[in-house]
């Protein structure tokens, strides 16, 4: 039989001549339920995480009042507009692990609004009784963050359009869109709803609100005002691996499960989401289909200490060195028992030492799991998606737990060889001298630092935005880092690595 394409038509004929092991979503969408929640930026991550929750919610709990109506603010979200709305926005999740590959079709995402169409259909939806959460994956960049000062980006041209009264019917950042919803539901009497981010950030929750009060403040204090007392910005912790999607996923996809999908997601088996439990207008029972609900932001920053240095130090050990010694995947890093052993042994003497306990958490269960996730030859999960924006990440990842191993004089030389292939890797050329792509919003800066620099890390550590006083002026720190430069240099990755394996 040749392969159906999706849609709500085809559901049972894909079910039935299904060619693997595949679920289809039996409730009801369209006008039977409420999309309580609006999310904004539809990308693989959200159809892998949030979206999946609420069709767990959806299939096996009857949940109705919170099915979700997606939103893409950036020109970019017409190819995801129109991959979902050609198969009545149904999708494929794609698990995969060594024991196999499992299709999940998705139901909980019921329509999806493109900004650029049509601003003020995006507000209105957002200001309707029904929305009780508006969610983001709109990544780094979205937020306006200024790093250094904490603040808003006032400044930013988008931001100032969006400041103008002008044009608040016609915003073009997420805190335009916010803002101008949020007034409505003033004027109507409305509760504010929960603004949730989901992204990858520390603080996300509560680095949203401060964005959001700041740019209401400067419209209008009062809203800011109403929006401090009554609003609700949970800080959570999200963990699913979820590469880009390629063309090879889609012919998989058709050939194994019958099935012809747009635009499916690949993921992992494994999910995580902790989430602190401030909601300002209700919400789903998200509890009943696995997330963990704490009670404040300190709970959740303890997962996230966990899962920021652990999983994400160790992608960065897995990404800079692992791509300047010529690998393309994760897994394939992970197959070399050299480095599978200095991940290890990163993650269990000089990471795992400096975390917080966290009642019922396991941290060595947790490194086991980790090191399952990663060597993983199913996800094909490419090292360049790894390293992207590594300005953002290294500073967060690698840094904070050297930051705390000079205090209390731990061990920290694989930390500070991560950091120093970091710092080669900036020149963008590997250890065989082939050139490659650095995607970094401080690339040009980066660069022209790391050439002054050469094998010295003074001058890549004289950018204050990313590194501490505590780093540079720590003599144990320089002479490590600098050793570790001078090698990788000289030697490359793979002859350098085995000074930092069973070392002391």
């Amino acid at each position: 039989m040749a392969p159906l394409k999706l849609n709500s038509q085809n559901l049972s004929r894909i079910l039935s001549a299904a060619r693997g092991q595949i679920k289809i979503p039996t409730y009801q969408r369209g006008g039977a339920v409420k999309e309580g929640i609006v999310h904004i930026g539809v990308g693989g991550f959200h159809r892998a995480h949030l979206a999946v929750y609420v069709d767990k919610l959806m299939q096996n709990h009857g949940v109705k009042d919170y099915a979700i109506c997606g939103v893409g603010l950036q020109p970019f979200d017409t190819h995801m507009r129109d991959a979902l709305s050609s198969q009545d926005h149904l999708y494929t999740v794609i698990e995969r692990s060594g024991k196999g590959s499992f299709a999940n079709v998705v139901g909980s995402i019921n329509s999806f609004l493109f900004a650029p169409d049509n601003r003020e259909a995006v507000i209105a939806k957002m200001a309707h009784p029904d929305t009780r959460i508006v969610s983001l994956t709109i990544t780094e960049s979205g937020y306006y963050y200024n790093e250094n000062t904490h603040e808003l980006q006032s400044e930013h041209p988008d931001i100032q359009f969006d400041l103008n009264p002008v044009n608040e019917t016609a915003p073009r950042t997420t805190f335009g869109f916010l803002y101008a919803a949020l007034a409505r539901r003033r004027q109507q009497g409305l509760k504010p709803f929960t603004v949730m981010s989901c992204d990858n950030m520390q603080k996300n929750g509560s680095i949203t609100r401060h964005m959001l009060e700041s740019f209401a403040r400067l419209r209008n204090p009062e809203l800011a005002n109403w929006i401090s007392e009554q609003g609700a910005f949970p800080n959570a912790m999200v963990d699913r691996i979820t590469p880009q999607t390629s063309a090879v996923d889609k012919r998989t996809l058709a050939d194994n499960f019958g099935i012809v999908d747009a635009w499916p997601v690949v993921t992992e088996p494994f999910m995580q989401w902790v989430i602190e439990d401030q909601f300002s207008d209700g919400r789903p029972p998200f509890e009943k289909v696995g997330a963990q609900l704490v009670k404040n932001v300190h709970d959740v920053e303890q997962f996230e200490k966990h899962k920021l240095r652990l999983l994400n130090g160790s992608h960065s050990a897995l990404g800079y060195p692992g791509q300047l010694a010529g690998f393309k995947y994760v897994h394939e890093a992970m197959e070399n028992p050299l480095y599978r052993k200095f991940v290890w042994q990163m993650m269990q003497e000089e990471v795992k030492p400096l975390l917080p306990d966290i009642p019922g958490v396991d941290i060595d269960e947790y490194c086991n799991t980790l090191i399952e996730r990663f060597s993983n030859p199913t996800i094909m999960d490419q090292l360049p998606r790894i390293c992207l924006n590594a300005s953002g990440k290294i500073p967060q990842f690698i840094m904070p737990s050297i930051a705390e191993a000079i205090w209390v004089t731990g061990p920290f030389r694989r930390l500070c060889f991560v950091a120093a292939a970091w710092f080669h890797y900036i020149n963008g050329v590997d250890d065989a001298g082939r050139p490659f792509d650095v995607d970094d919003p401080m690339r040009e800066v980066l660069q022209a630092k790391a050439r002054a620099g050469g094998t010295d890390p003074a001058e890549l550590l004289s950018i204050k935005s990313l590194f501490g006083d505590d780093l540079r002026g720590d003599q144990r720190f320089l002479s490590e880092i600098k050793r570790a430069m001078e090698d990788i240099s000289r030697d490359g990755v793979m002859k350098t690595l085995p000074k930092y394996v069973d070392c002391h």
